[in-house]
């Protein structure tokens, strides 16, 4: 059965260097057309890892899996708009997460505005936790961990996806000011004894939720700028997309950043060196 644990181990296989459907299928102990079926789910659901056929059609035929960062991200002129958009961009205010709600189709998308944050955690909560195998996550210092309220305990949302042994990862700043959020998330692993959160550090203008490969979840600040006929008071707009082409779209962008940052454990090692 394909579970998150072997998804992770798998993932971790193919993130170190490219494998052959062999390769895969010694590490996990399973048959090679299970390791195979494995790899095209992981593929087709995730979009984490792709694979290319040498010598297709014939006896000496070898696949081979690799990270899917070092493929092609966008597949039309205005993917490769966005992800140089994205790319480029180290701030929110850099990019409008409308840029992509406007591609997708009006069937396949909803858009909401909050005079505040807090009123959106409710359904944000629930969205998380919809999550049956991997969340990831573009965040900017994880600052919303710290939400408890009546409708919301989002460090016991990341506490319930662990028990559900669902691969959380997360883009976000690791530094001074957000240090203690993220060992809050990392300390997580420690309560289960397994590292269900990964964590890297990267400045990115998105604050965004990418559920199952399937749903993405992105958030917006409007903030009021002092002019006549403009806002008065800042809007907090969230556009759900439950468009797979999309997400996959999305998850590669965010598997790119991924693979070319550094895990957080080395960035505290880095800043508790410090002295405050």
């Amino acid at each position: 059965m394909l579970n998150t644990e072997v998804i992770k181990k798998i993932e971790d296989l193919v993130y170190a260097k490219p494998r052959s459907i062999q390769e895969i299928s010694s590490s996990i102990g399973k048959n090679w057309r299970t390791a195979d079926r494995y790899v095209e789910e992981i593929e087709k659901n995730f979009g984490t890892i792709s694979t290319r056929v040498f010598r297709g059609g014939t006896r000496g035929a070898l696949k081979i899996v690799y990270w899917s960062s070092v493929d092609k991200v966008s597949h039309s002129i205005f993917q490769e708009r966005l992800e140089k958009q994205i790319l480029a961009a180290r701030v929110k205010e850099e990019f409008s997460p409308f840029d992509i709600y406007q591609y997708i189709d009006e069937k396949k998308k909803e858009a909401i505005v909050k005079d505040n944050e807090v009123d959106n955690m409710p359904e944000f909560r629930n969205i998380l936790l919809s999550a049956q195998k991997q969340l990831l996550l573009f965040s900017g210092n994880l600052s919303f961990i710290n939400i408890k309220n009546k409708r919301a305990d989002f460090i016991d949302v990341f506490n319930e996806l662990a028990k559900k042994r669902v691969n959380v990862k997360v883009l976000c700043r690791v530094d001074i000011v957000g240090k203690e959020n993220v060992e809050r998330m990392l300390s997580l692993n420690l309560r289960h004894g397994k590292d269900y959160i990964e964590i890297h550090h990267a400045e990115h203008p998105l604050r965004a939720a990418i559920v199952d490969g399937k749903l993405i979840r992105m958030k917006e600040v409007k903030q009021p700028s002092g002019k006549k006929k403009e806002l008065e008071k800042a809007l907090f707009i969230y556009y759900t997309m439950k468009d797979k082409e999309w997400a996959e779209w999305l998850s590669k962008i965010f598997w790119k950043i991924f693979s070319s940052s550094l895990d957080a454990n080395k960035r505290l090692e880095e800043l508790n060196r410090i002295r405050l």
